[in-house]
């Protein structure tokens, strides 16, 4: 009798413990199924791929230019503006539209909202400037700016301006631009320490 009982209690001991681990696998929300948010987030990471070659409309309708550079730089072109990303992109289909996105050293996902000819514009108008040459020294780079939680992915313009010291003086001067990807916004603005002594005419 003894020796049924023993072995009903360990009978009983082995099926409640693969009942437990069958439950305990996947992420739970401590009522032994897995949570609804998780499976969100698998789904939309198995939507994403990695962004591939030619042209995409993105969700605003634009034709965009996506072409493989060397040394795992990518150029992403709309409206014959052109920027340089060296970042992991991702795509995604949404409603026959394409999203573009990037994981931020933070761990957020940042979706490309702003395309780098809107990025362009803006920055050049903050800096009183025309146009973006490339021959002439100017360059727009996708890349991540800032540190921790204030991470986030921006268009950088670096390009050169006539300016005048101390209005006698014609000089060179390196300005920099950047615009947030996500909003629009332009995220700041540098300029040579010297920039309060010079004047800066529009271009026309």
């Amino acid at each position: 009798m003894k020796k049924v009982m023993l072995f009903l209690f360990v009978g009983i001991f082995l099926v409640g413990f693969v009942i437990a681990q069958g439950q305990g696998t996947g992420q739970e929300d401590g009522t032994g199924t897995q949570n609804p948010e998780a499976i969100n987030q698998q789904t939309q990471n198995q939507n994403r791929i990695q962004v591939q070659d030619g042209t995409h409309v993105g969700e605003g309708g634009q034709q965009m230019m996506i072409q493989e550079q060397a040394n795992n730089q990518i150029q992403l072109k709309v409206n014959g503006v052109s920027a340089n990303c060296g970042l992991n992109l991702t795509q995604k289909q949404v409603q026959n539209k394409t999203r573009l996105e990037t994981k931020l050293s933070n761990g957020r996902n940042a979706e490309i909202k702003v395309m780098p000819n809107t990025a362009s514009e803006r920055a050049l108008e903050k800096l009183r400037l025309k146009n973006c040459v490339e021959e002439e020294g100017c360059s727009i780079e996708l890349k991540e700016v800032g540190q921790g939680e204030q991470a986030k992915l921006a268009y950088e313009i670096n390009t050169q301006k006539q300016s005048k010291v101390f209005g006698l003086f014609g000089a060179r001067m390196q300005v920099q631009a950047q615009v947030d990807a996500e909003s629009g916004e332009i995220v700041r603005v540098k300029k040579p320490w010297w920039a309060f002594l010079a004047s800066e005419p529009a271009e026309e």
